[in-house]
């Protein structure tokens, strides 16, 4: 049965993801938010054909096993037959240095060793182009085979027998061989060198990447892990930073909460490179904020939509796709996202505060200066009045809109750190502008979102429904943990909308009825904010029940089924990673508490 239980390749421009037997499943060209053409993930094999696929096929299967080589992004799945006889698959997506720049083309090469006995092996590549609906043609070379359509081509340069992969002919694995899959060009070099010679590289570039993060005491490898795949979410051309790399796996069985999340959200985006700047990555704001000044500077009145595609000026027209029949049947499927058109107030304060760390952080080779504020102005000017205003909040309601707490809240931050930033700067009479600005919108934002009933911080102003965002309102700083008001919507959340061990998002109704998974993001921040409020224990405890949900290799989709510990959701979800990274960061002793005097 399909399931989330996959491992993700790539460099950053483009990206695959790859089951525990070794079939690739899902990987868009010739970019991130590209033709799924390998896209039996969302097929669910209904005909039997298994189309969309490239795997190999073992012969009298027994077992996998599969894992990251140490600290990088190189996937190894050894398969076992029932004779003992066993083969590595060794998957990865090119990236080095070279030229002095990074070399990340559009390609996936697969390394396949015998290393023990004599497995029989079938080797299947089945792309199907435009979202599943057609079927390229073949024409064969003498060590490449070209799969074309009228709008694409995809070729495959191996030194396996082409007829035997070209007829999927079983034959006895005797050496090592390699297929290397990426555009239609000639590969000028030997296919084995190419192939070693990457994957090394591709290796190294990996650990020296992995050597300047600033990780935690506690749960190394399970940040690390979760870095990495920040980064193979990140689209380097542009900065910009996707939410997850699929479309349409639903958030629970039997629903059309089907959304395409190959696509920038600026509070997502945030919330990335937040977690990123936290362990020392920094390249990955400095590229947010480059996408940020192009998408500001095509919105001359201040105005931000709250998602943008990868390319900036691209169309994101929500369509559905009727070739693909969905995750297990789950349908619709779904390229774009109408999210694009909906009013959400919280990105204005997710851009501020992404951008006001290059004003602090003396890091960074380029600082912020009043030409970036200047700009961040316009936008915080938008905050400050939009504060009040309905929107569809980040959860992105679509049938009704209300004046969301968060969306407030992130307003607020926004006039919040221009004051700050303005005061860096010696702007003095800027400063006090925005720092009144500032205390204007916190009085009645905390006035207007506390519950006497509820006795907690709910959704909307002047509403009854609580919603897991408002645990942010400490981190943002709007109000202090040590605030009776927080202490008490920490207990109210725990209270109303655990459900076991993990977190809702929210209880009531929306437009597809009552959800029936947990936002694993929100049992992050309930981590968080149970940490913050001097209940760590507690706090440490959960979190561990968190790292056990992760799937085989360290990854997280959006969301959990509490009954059945299943994941659900786009994946893999930048929030949730996201989370990990930040809770982990927090909750973990320190490298001088632990490794000096010892734990």
């Amino acid at each position: 049965m399909t399931d989330l239980n996959l491992g993700v390749i790539g460099n950053s421009h483009v990206a695959a993801l790859i089951d525990q037997r070794g079939r690739l499943v899902w990987l868009c060209l010739p970019r991130l938010d590209g033709d799924p053409v390998f896209c039996n993930l969302l097929r669910n094999d209904a005909e039997g054909s298994e189309k969309g696929i490239s795997d190999v096929v073992v012969e009298d299967f027994a077992s996998s096993a599969q894992s990251y080589q140490k600290n990088s992004a190189i996937l190894v799945t050894t398969i076992t037959d029932k004779k003992g006889n066993a083969i590595k698959i060794t998957d990865f997506v090119p990236r080095f240095k070279q030229y002095d720049r990074i070399f990340r083309p559009a390609m996936l090469i697969r390394r396949i060793e015998p290393i023990s006995g004599m497995c029989h092996i079938r080797i299947r590549l089945r792309p199907m182009f435009e979202h599943g609906s057609v079927e390229p043609a073949r024409t064969l070379g003498s060590n490449h085979i070209r799969f074309v359509s009228t709008v694409m081509a995809l070729r495959l340069t191996t030194d396996a027998p082409i007829s035997y992969v070209n007829n999927e002919t079983v034959f006895p694995l005797a050496r090592p061989i390699n297929l290397i899959l990426g555009p239609d060009e000639s590969l000028a070099d030997s296919i084995v060198r190419v192939a070693r010679e990457f994957e090394e590289r591709t290796n190294d570039y990996w650990l020296d990447w992995v050597r300047y993060l600033s990780v935690p005491f506690e749960w190394q490898d399970a940040v690390i892990r979760a870095a990495i795949t920040l980064k193979l979410c990140s689209f380097e051309e542009t900065g910009a930073v996707v939410a997850a790399l699929t479309t349409s796996i639903p958030e629970a069985p039997n629903t059309a909460r089907n959304w395409d999340y190959r696509y920038c959200w600026l509070r997502d985006a945030y919330f990335v490179v937040q977690a990123l700047n936290r362990l020392g990555a920094t390249l990955s704001m400095e590229g947010f904020l480059d996408y940020i000044t192009t998408v500001s500077s095509g919105h001359s009145n201040g105005d931000l939509r709250p998602v943008y595609g990868i390319i900036p000026d691209m169309p994101l027209d929500e369509i559905e796709v009727p070739a693909l029949p969905g995750y297990r049947g789950f349908g619709p499927v779904r390229i774009g996202n109408r999210a694009s058109e909906q009013t959400q107030h919280d990105s204005y304060g997710s851009v501020i505060l992404a951008a006001a760390q290059m004003f602090f952080d003396h890091r960074l080779p380029r600082q912020g200066d009043l030409a970036l504020f200047e700009r961040l102005e316009h936008l915080g000017e938008r905050a400050r009045t939009l504060a009040f205003e309905p929107d569809a909040g980040l959860w992105e309601f679509r049938g009704r809109t209300r004046i969301h707490t968060h969306s407030a809240a992130l307003c607020w931050a926004a006039c919040d750190r221009l004051a700050k930033i303005a005061k860096v700067l010696g702007l003095d009479s800027r400063a006090e502008y925005w720092r009144s600005a500032a205390q204007d919108l916190r009085g009645r934002i905390l006035e207007s979102a506390w519950s006497e009933e509820r006795k907690s911080f709910v959704a909307s102003l002047g509403g009854t429904d609580l919603d897991a965002s408002v645990l942010l309102m400490q981190e943002i700083g709007i109000v202090a943990a040590n605030d009776p008001r927080f202490v008490a919507t920490v207990d109210a959340i725990g209270t109303h909308l655990k459900r076991g061990r993990l977190l809702f998002r929210y209880s009531s109704e929306d437009d597809f009825g009552v959800p029936t998974t947990a936002f694993n993001l929100c049992t992050f921040w309930y981590i968080d904010a149970l940490a913050a409020i001097g209940r760590p224990d507690e706090a440490r405890e959960l979190f561990q029940e968190m790292l056990s949900r992760r799937n085989h290799v360290g990854l997280l989709s959006e969301d959990l089924d509490p009954a059945t510990g299943e994941l659900w959701g786009n994946f893999p979800q930048t929030y949730s990673m996201v989370g990990l990274i930040v809770s982990a960061m927090r909750l973990s002793k320190s490298w001088e508490a632990a490794f000096w005097r010892g734990w």
